[in-house]
């Protein structure tokens, strides 16, 4: 069965949106920003035949759609919520970098504040993301 580059698209876009909606994974609007892009590309490839220019119409498509996606997704998430501890792996000293575990992983980690050292094997609160680097708080901080 040979398929149409725009036929594949097509169907890569429908998977991609019925992941959105029927996956109980949280995917924070990402696979249907990727879906939805990937709907666009079937347009653009009954037009724009070369599969190089397809695949970067998508990429981009994607990323600016999973940018503009952010702005629906609530703060106070319910998965973003769960997510919201992780343990030092190894010391984290004022002002600069260290190892947290958090969501199954090793990330590098900074304290929000520059003032603040946190000891290894310490739970903490993961404030925000920068990058790939962590922004945290000791536990114990939000009781003072």
């Amino acid at each position: 069965m040979n398929l149409l580059p725009s036929q594949v698209w097509l169907l890569l876009g429908i998977a991609l949106c019925v992941v959105e909606l029927l996956v109980p994974l949280p995917t924070f609007l990402i696979a249907g920003a990727m879906g939805v892009a990937a709907l666009l590309v079937a347009a653009i490839a009954l037009v724009f035949p070369i599969p190089a220019l397809q695949i970067l119409a998508w990429m981009l498509i994607s990323a600016m759609l999973a940018v503009f996606s952010r702005r629906f997704i609530p703060k106070d998430s319910h998965q973003l919520k769960e997510a919201s501890e992780g343990v030092t792996l190894t010391e984290i000293p004022a002002g600069e970098t260290g190892r947290v575990k958090y969501e199954g992983g090793s990330w590098k980690a900074r304290c929000d504040n520059p003032q603040i050292a946190i000891a290894a094997q310490q739970k903490v609160i993961v404030l925000r993301r920068q990058g790939t680097t962590l922004i945290v708080v000791p536990e114990n901080w939000l009781s003072h």
